[in-house]
């Protein structure tokens, strides 16, 4: 879903073959889903303009720690009023520059990932037209892509050494889109770049969504669903987790930006494996 290198890939649809069955189906009934669906959405509603009341008057005095606590507070509270449980493992790296690479299953991946250490992800630019999502990943900072733009990937490549100058952490999903989490796509390799010219670590993430207690793709948004549709479930279930496994720094000495990619995704799939 962010990744420069896909702007001609849609998201993708049908799961690989090694994946387990895929399967939407909720077998709670239609009154039961509104009274988890409401409540949630109306606390959501509330939190995303809270979240724009902040990055309008708030961010701008309290500096990049206060920013952090905010966005980390922010993102935490989300995903426990959508229903989600969050279990982190491995080591996260807390402090310095670091590029944070991790396959992309949901909308929720950027949140699950900032409610760790604040993360400026890239995301294409048409991430800020969609409603809810786009306003809170513009305001947390998101670095834009416009696809098709001839020199989008330099100008993101800069933005992102910027970013790392100032210890901070950028997140990149290299699949380019979400799948449904069991077999992750190729990786590509174009943003690794920014990172290798700088000698910032790059550290990837595993992200393995659960529902009650089993691994389950029922939280994906892909194929042809809309944000709302993937909203009415997400926020209409119950028994939703995700786990995430923050595995050890790559080796990058002497490896070139697509060994990089390489290495990360069989990293990424060895976990999603398990």
């Amino acid at each position: 879903m962010t990744d420069p290198g896909s702007t001609a890939q849609p998201r993708s649809g049908a799961a690989p073959a090694e994946a387990p069955p895929y399967d939407r189906h909720d077998p709670a009934i239609f009154p039961v889903r509104c009274l988890r669906f409401l409540p949630r959405a109306l606390i959501v509603a509330a939190m995303v303009l809270l979240g724009l009341l902040l990055v309008g008057t708030v961010y701008p005095i309290v500096g990049a720690r206060g920013r952090d606590m905010l966005n980390r507070t922010w993102s935490r509270c989300l995903l426990r009023i959508c229903g989600v449980r969050l279990r982190v493992q491995g080591q996260p790296l807390m402090q310095g520059p670091v590029l944070i690479v991790a396959n992309h299953v949901s909308w929720l991946d950027i949140f699950v990932i900032n409610a760790v250490r604040p993360t400026a992800f890239v995301a294409k630019s048409e991430i800020r037209r969609w409603p809810i999502v786009g306003w809170l990943v513009a305001g947390a900072g998101t670095l834009f892509l416009q696809r098709g733009h001839r020199h989008a990937i330099h100008s993101v490549g800069e933005a992102m050494k910027g970013r790392f100058a100032s210890g901070e952490s950028v997140g990149l999903f290299p699949e380019g889109t979400t799948t449904e989490g069991y077999v992750p796509l190729p990786f590509h390799g174009s943003l690794f770049e920014p990172a290798r010219q700088a000698g910032v670590t790059i550290q990837p993430v595993a992200l393995r969504f659960m529902r009650h207690g089993q691994r389950d793709s029922f939280a994906a948004f892909v194929g042809d669903e809309t944000l709302v549709g993937n909203l009415w479930r997400v926020l209409g279930a119950r028994g939703l987790a995700v786990e995430t496994f923050y595995l050890p720094p790559l080796d990058t000495d002497g490896q070139t930006r697509l060994e990089m990619a390489a290495d990360a995704r069989a990293r990424i799939q060895q976990v999603l494996g398990d």
